[in-house]
């Protein structure tokens, strides 16, 4: 928690207008360490209140003079702060008032006179409900605020990876990031790395596109005359991390001698360059990623086990786009809007149809996928809604010959048949719309203009062109 959040821990306010019943718990606390302020009046309590003052327990009397009292002063209290909890007490306690009180959010009651013990009692408890209630809320206002960059989505798999990504990044500890293609694993590793109060640098290594014969002098450094071409010393992208975060991407591809040398990197924080005699002191976090099953790859003897368990000390599995619900909707917006700026075209949104294709399509390249289609359609997009024929070919819906009707052997009159065809989709999205045209016309992706006009045009439109929803 904040420092003056958990100040405030130990923090009451006692409200009486008996200056002897204010000295009395004054006294009583500050014994308990309590940092005491008082009010004698219900009015100078929530002035208190309002200008910034927090309290963890407000102790007021139920029953003050000047017009306001301790029922206003809890109102207040749980209009401000509702983690801080109230105490009421009054001198002629009934069940009616004692019910008022807990319903409009008091913690408890004490009549007087009442025993000191009594009074600990119940000031315990409260203080330790307000402890839990602050500490829940601090949390729940952490994790809202907490945003990775670069990671989109509001569904629950993906609250659950931020939540971990937020938990994971302050220590140094070594990370498994795993999921399919396209997931977004680096976008992770950098938001581990962005959270981090580790300020070197953050250095992504793809282990599948560098040549196995070159894979260790890139990682570890190579010493001068090492191999052919070695003419100087050179530091290795391990070295190149320290202080900060070496991501591993695509770790299942990395040689298995290579492994033996990350290993050594995992396990003590050296390393020794190819063809050097002295190992070299690495500070760094390794964040691996792979698309693999590197259980079943240690099985096959193509991954140490050893560096696996050193890898997956914390696993972060990324869910594929098809699992994300909601998320699909959200990234397709967001995506549009970039890519709209990036290429400065007039394009706004999806129509109803391209959108129902996007919406039911799986995305098995997942959201690398999702961006290459939707940077596809806004570029070749050239009105401001993208529509269906801007969007690849494969995902378009096709009329299979099963749905065609079958073509009669003296032929038909292709216009009077697509007229037949345009005015029953026409009617049936008014019918769906209950007869709102601009509904309708958002339903068959036309403008509504566009609508009227085919009305019109089959005859099943009216003579007001100003009734949009008749």
């Amino acid at each position: 928690m904040k420092e003056n959040e958990s100040e405030g821990l130990r923090r009451v306010l006692v409200v009486d207008d008996e200056e002897s019943m204010r000295q009395m718990l004054s006294i009583l606390l500050k014994k308990q360490g309590i940092d005491v302020v008082t009010a004698s009046r219900g009015q100078e309590a929530i002035d208190l209140l309002e200008s910034g003052e927090r309290f963890s327990v407000v102790m007021t009397d139920l029953s003050m003079p000047g017009g306001v009292g301790g029922l206003d002063v809890l109102r207040a209290v749980k209009s401000i702060d509702n983690a801080s909890q109230v105490i009421m007490i009054t001198a002629f306690a009934t069940p009616e008032t004692a019910v008022e009180a807990i319903k409009s959010g008091a913690y408890d009651y004490l009549t007087k006179p009442f025993k000191l013990e009594q009074v600990k009692l119940v000031l315990d408890r409260a203080l330790e409900k307000y402890a839990l209630l602050a500490e829940n809320l601090y949390l729940k206002e952490e994790q809202r605020k907490f945003r990775p960059k670069g990671i989109i989505g509001e569904s629950e798999p993906m609250k659950r990876v931020m939540e971990m990504v937020h938990r994971v990044a302050r220590t140094k500890t070594t990370i498994l990031i795993t999921g399919e293609s396209g997931t977004g694993k680096e976008l992770v590793a950098q938001a581990i790395h962005d959270a981090s109060p580790f300020k070197g640098p953050f250095v992504p290594v793809n282990c599948g596109a560098i040549p196995e014969t070159l894979i260790e002098a890139e990682l570890f450094g190579y010493k001068k005359g090492a191999f052919t071409g070695a003419s100087a010393d050179q530091k290795g992208l391990v070295e190149s991390a320290r202080g900060g975060t070496l991501f591993l991407d695509e770790i299942g591809e990395l040689p298995l001698s290579a492994q033996v040398r990350l290993l050594r990197v995992l396990q003590e924080k050296k390393v020794k360059p190819v063809g050097g005699v002295e190992e070299i002191t690495v500070d760094v976090r390794v964040v691996a990623a792979t698309n693999r099953d590197l259980k079943e790859e240690v099985e096959c003897g193509r991954f140490r086990e050893d560096l696996y368990y050193r890898l997956n000390i914390i696993p972060i599995e990324l869910p594929p786009l098809r699992k994300r619900g909601k998320d699909v909707q959200i990234l397709l917006r967001h995506f549009v809007g970039v890519y709209s700026e990036e290429l400065d075209t007039d394009v706004k949104g999806i129509s109803a149809p391209a959108l129902a294709v996007l919406l039911d399509y799986d995305y098995p390249g997942n959201v690398r996928e999702l961006q290459n289609i939707v940077e596809r359609a806004v570029t070749l997009e050239l009105g401001t809604m993208i529509e269906l024929g801007s969007l690849p070919p494969t995902l378009r819906p096709r009329v299979t010959r099963s749905e065609v009707l079958e073509l009669p052997v003296e032929g038909i009159d292709l216009d009077l048949e697509m007229q037949r065809i345009e005015q029953a989709y026409l009617e049936a999205a008014l019918d769906r719309c209950e007869g709102v045209k601009t509904e309708a016309a958002k339903l068959l992706g036309i403008s509504f203009r566009s609508f009227r006009y085919r009305l019109k045009k089959l005859g099943l439109g009216d003579d007001d062109a100003n009734n949009e929803d008749d």
